[in-house]
């Protein structure tokens, strides 16, 4: 694999992880009883992009690792996982 495509792979996990990290930690404007004239209620009362960045940068980074160990280096994919349904032929 080229590393074009190593760098595709690690976008597109950091973009999953980036979804999956978001809202943790965020505290609505509601929660934090300041809601901004003008905004709704669960909009972030104070938001950490920079928090969040890393935080996804680290854990993408995390899974990118264990992907490549076990895809590239130890030579697992998708035809090593066990087929768990019946081949009805």
């Amino acid at each position: 694999m080229q590393w074009f495509s190593y760098f595709a792979v690690y976008f597109i996990v950091w973009w999953m992880t980036l979804f999956a990290v978001l809202p943790f930690g965020l505290k609505t404007q509601a929660e934090a009883e300041e809601v901004v004239p003008g905004t709704v209620e669960s909009a972030p009362a104070r938001f950490r992009g920079g928090r969040v960045m890393l935080i996804t940068t680290i854990v993408s980074a995390v899974v990118y690792g264990c992907w490549y160990v076990l895809s590239v280096r130890l030579g697992y994919g998708i035809d090593s996982i066990p087929q768990f349904m019946p081949d009805f032929k």
